[in-house]
């Protein structure tokens, strides 16, 4: 067959074909034949034209029946739509596929096995004419069929297709959307089959899903076919790149979850209509990662490239050809969710109590919601959900919309953050907790709970109502003091959100807390597990570091990605790292910590900061400190981290600890390598001048330098009358280090709680002339304009432009 009437293969498409092919074929044949030579590998095919679905339904005369089905539809009543539903495909399945039509499509796929061999196999998918719009896009509604090889099973699974326009979902869909069934028509589009049964598949985005943070490609994957991933039914693993860097030539995996990937499904053999069933995934399988970091940096190549043709964020699938070992994107679309939203209004749930944690999962959307628990086991159940509820179900599927709307929260037992759940959810601005595991067993059918998906990535579930409050909060256009106003931060999680107050960046990022959450063992009980006399800690170390070379490795690159996440949220603004400053008691607390550390009555002035960082005890942790921080510098590209050292008590332990970090490639100086120390010891103001030679700033620690200042001890109770970082010898200690940061023309900083607990501190600050303050998040805006208004009073025109 010479000219086709209702084919069109990809390269004769592009993105304004949308009427003729609907959204996922457009954008199918315009990256197949605007990228491909760019390097992104998208599989050939064709899409058979909507104008062909209208043939097929006016050669059967069958447009009166559908009108009979739909026209009385009551899209609320859940029953009558899927008897409607179900009449309408029936029709649509029933008007067969003109002979003509039908020998179109004979002769597309002869053209396909020309390119690709005889044995080729087929996906054979919807476009409708009203998806995957900007401004309308709800994956899955009409089908796919996978693994299609031979012209009968070809035609009948078109025929399948067709008929899926009208299932419950779509109906539902078009009717929220404004969309008239019979104005809106189905491509087909017919391509080569990645074979990801054999290897991987998932989702990625051009940005963050949650915070909507746009230098972050954010991808997510699990072994076998992505429909898995997309509905919900594994916790994928997830991977994220940063943009800046990784365009500036930096080839590293800014930061990694491994899902729990409990099946994967594949293909049935032997079946004729080549149906697929989800197998156990083998436990060797789930405890890697189901793609390495050179596909996932090929595949964040790809999304760059993609959101550069579109010049807009995108939502896009891969695939990974199991015979050919090849990556693929097999769907594009406009990112409709995360895209849109305001940044200059921040939205923060906050709670404002604590309840007993029923359940953790992945967490989604950002806010808090509480409501009556309601088990749905299956759809058959959906009709009993009342609205104001939270939906409890293992996995959500697009039948479950129409009731998932009306959700309070949502939690599932599976999916990862990209699944069926975690879209909606998004859409409908509504908490989820998604991975869950065993959420419809454990939380209590009926009972209130609270879903919380305010504290970072973890999602939790607590008993019973538990107060919580939302601070709406304008950020835009407030200018920059010239005083600058950083963030106090530890947590990687929040980076990426907390990077949208207006900052000058971050002037604390405390290590240890990456160490406690993202490490949770003692550094030395990492590199020798051997040591540590209980038996499981010992077993509990040997757990987390499995799948890495040795626990040196381990520690590194978890440390070096918790801290790489903040850098990466902020860049190019500075991010002040501070090594870590546990306690020997701190320490000790980590796993398999105790063989380590010494047991000291008075930890608070003990061994810790600088003097263990040289220090034989010690010296091995240190180095693997120094690896992970020359990993973001260097291997991540992040060259605004500046590294600070805590707690220096005297002059010669900043020589040697300095000596040291240079030992492990970190040199001040260096590939811009600023070092910073904390002055929170009386020694170190009234020797400044010998320490302003060695540091290129200090950080004032309130905390501390009240503590030492005064001699109270911080963590004791009976005493706490007696701290108090107003003092005026604390004052004039701070005063005294601002002076002599001065006179020595280096940086100085605060970044202790006495300007976050404090507004007359903070003008005292401002009145002294420091450099930055750094604040806790919740602060940072009053306090910003506390500062405005302050310089405004003193006559210093120091405003600078919003960063």
């Amino acid at each position: 067959m010479d000219a086709f009437k209702y084919i069109r293969f990809f390269d004769e498409l592009d993105i304004a074909d949308v009427p003729l092919v609907g959204g996922k074929n457009a954008s199918l044949g315009e990256m197949y034949r605007k990228l491909s030579s760019e390097g992104v590998r998208i599989p050939n095919g064709f899409a058979v034209t909507a104008e062909a679905y209208t043939y097929m339904l006016d050669a059967a005369g069958a447009w009166d029946a559908l009108h009979a089905a739909l026209d009385e539809l009551d899209p609320d009543d859940v029953a009558d739509l899927a008897r409607r539903g179900k009449r309408a495909r029936e029709i649509v399945y029933g008007a067969g596929l003109p002979d003509d039509l039908a020998a179109e499509i004979v002769a597309a796929y002869r053209k396909l096995q020309e390119e690709y061999g005889d044995d080729l196999s087929l996906a054979v998918r919807s476009s409708a004419t009203a998806e995957d719009l900007p401004n309308a896009s709800f994956a899955g509604q009409q089908d796919t069929y996978l693994n299609i090889q031979g012209d009968e099973s070809l035609l009948d699974a078109c025929r399948r297709d067709f008929a899926s326009l009208f299932t419950d979902r779509a109906i539902h869909y078009r009717i929220d959307q404004g969309f008239d069934h019979f104005k809106v028509a189905l491509s087909i589009g017919v391509m080569k089959m990645v074979r990801s049964d054999l290897a991987a598949s998932g989702v990625m985005f051009s940005l963050d899903t949650e915070s909507g943070f746009r230098d972050a490609v954010f991808i997510t994957g699990a072994y076998g076919l992505g429909e898995n991933v997309v509905q919900g039914a594994v916790d994928p693993d997830e991977f994220y790149v940063h943009k800046p860097t990784f365009t500036a030539g930096h080839r590293t995996v800014l930061r990694r979850n491994l899902g729990d990937k409990a099946v994967k499904m594949v293909y049935v053999e032997g079946e004729t209509r080549h149906t697929t069933r989800n197998i156990p995934t083998p436990k060797v399988d789930r405890e890697h990662y189901c793609i390495g970091d050179a596909d996932v940096l090929e595949l964040a190549g790809y999304a760059l490239r993609i959101e550069q043709h579109y010049g807009r964020p995108m939502d896009m699938e891969w695939a990974k050809d199991g015979l050919d070992g090849k990556l693929y994107i097999v769907q594009a679309r406009p990112e409709t969710v995360a895209s849109q939203r305001r940044v200059t209004e921040l939205e923060t749930h906050v709670l404002d109590g604590h309840g007993d944690i029923l359940i953790t999962g992945r967490s989604v959307g950002e806010r808090i919601a509480s409501g009556r628990a309601h088990v749905i086991a299956d759809v058959a159940h959906l009709p009993d959900f009342k609205p104001g509820e939270v939906l409890i179900a293992d996995t959500t599927t697009p039948d479950w919309e129409p009731v998932m709307k009306t959700a309070a929260a949502i939690v599932t037992n599976r999916g990862g953050r990209t699944c069926h759940a975690a879209i909606i959810a998004r859409e409908l601005g509504i908490p989820a907790v998604v991975g869950a595991g065993e959420a419809t067993t454990t939380v209590p059918n009926g009972e209130t709970v609270t879903v919380s998906c305010a504290e970072g990535d973890t999602g939790r579930i607590y008993r019973g109502e538990v107060p919580y409050h939302v601070d709406r909060t304008e950020v835009g256009d407030i200018p920059r003091p010239a005083t600058e106003v950083m963030l106090n931060l530890g947590n990687p999680e929040l980076a990426f959100k907390t990077a949208f107050l207006p900052n000058d960046g971050v002037g604390l990022a405390r290590m240890e807390f990456v160490i406690n959450e993202y490490i949770k063992a003692h550094p030395l009980a990492l590199l020798h597990p051997d040591k540590i006399s209980d038996p499981q800690a010992r077993k509990t170390v040997e757990h987390l570091i499995r799948s890495y070379p040795d626990g040196g490795a381990f520690f590194v690159q978890r440390l070096s990605e918790g801290i790489g996440t903040i850098a990466a949220a902020f860049w190019p603004k500075p991010v002040v790292v501070r090594m870590s400053d546990f306690k020997s008691n701190e320490y000790a607390s980590l796993i398999g910590g105790a063989a380590f550390e010494p047991d000291e009555a008075n930890p608070m002035i003990g061994f810790r900061g600088a003097s263990r960082y040289a220090h034989p005890a010690y010296a091995e942790g240190f180095r693997l400190e120094c690896q992970a921080m020359r990993r973001v510098r260097e291997d991540m590209g992040l060259t605004n981290v500046i590294l600070m050292l805590p707690f220096v008590r005297r002059v010669s332990e900043a020589d040697d600890v300095l000596a040291k970090m240079a030992e492990h490639g970190l040199k001040r100086g260096d590939n811009g390598l600023q070092v910073y120390a904390m002055c929170e010891i009386p020694n170190n103001v009234i020797l400044i001048d010998q320490f302003a030679q060695r540091f290129d700033g200090f950080s004032i620690g309130s905390n501390d330098l009240t503590q030492l200042t005064l001699g109270v001890d911080r963590d004791s109770e009976i005493v706490a009358f007696d701290y108090d970082e107003r003092d005026d010898g604390v004052k004039e200690m701070i005063s005294l280090a601002v002076e002599g940061c001065r006179r020595n023309g280096i940086h100085s900083g605060l970044c202790g709680q006495a300007p976050s607990d404090y507004p007359e501190m903070a003008e005292y600050l401002v009145e002294l002339g420091i450099d930055s303050m750094s604040l806790n998040p919740d602060t940072v805006i009053a306090t910003t304009r506390r500062v405005l208004e302050l310089e405004a009073k003193l006559g210093r025109d120091r405003t600078r432009k919003p960063a």
